[in-house]
């Protein structure tokens, strides 16, 4: 009867082990799981973050262009590329700007990007080069405000 006892014992303590084993290395399992899932989250906010912001850029860079072509001869092919060129930086800023409302958990974030983009339109209606001067750093402290956000959610 000792004998049987004993055996249930046994079995019954390495049952046990067994259980709490594979509880604890299922926890570690999940808690190693969303770890990775948050490293990748915060890699994919930092990319497409930066890539608004270097669109945002590229697209006020062209509207630059298109101001001082403008204030030339308006009716040049080298007007027209640029208002093509405007419009392929635009549709990308767009693009961009799509990316970082699908991953900002931020409704304040989305709005600064929606800012950042919107002061892009003063710039080409700019009269003179002095606004065009006050209307880009209009943008780039839209831009500015932008990138502080994003960096705290980031971080």
């Amino acid at each position: 009867m000792e004998v049987v006892l004993a055996s249930l014992i046994a079995v019954a303590g390495t049952l046990l082990g067994s259980i709490i084993t594979f509880v604890f290395q299922r926890r570690s399992s999940v808690q190693a799981e969303i770890f990775a899932r948050s490293l990748q989250l915060r890699q994919e906010r930092l990319t497409t973050y930066s890539a608004y912001a270097g669109a945002v850029t590229a697209l006020k860079q062209g509207t630059v262009a298109l101001w001082f072509r403008l204030q030339g001869d308006a009716d040049s092919p080298e007007t027209r590329q640029a208002f093509t060129e405007c419009d392929r930086l635009g549709a990308a800023t767009e693009n961009a700007q799509f990316r970082v409302r699908l991953l900002a958990e931020d409704d304040v974030l989305v709005a600064l990007a929606a800012s950042a983009s919107d002061a892009i339109g003063p710039i080409r209606r700019a009269s003179t080069r002095a606004e065009l001067i006050e209307r880009e750093q209009e943008l780039q402290d839209a831009l500015n405000a932008f990138i502080a956000a994003a960096a705290i959610q980031i971080h």
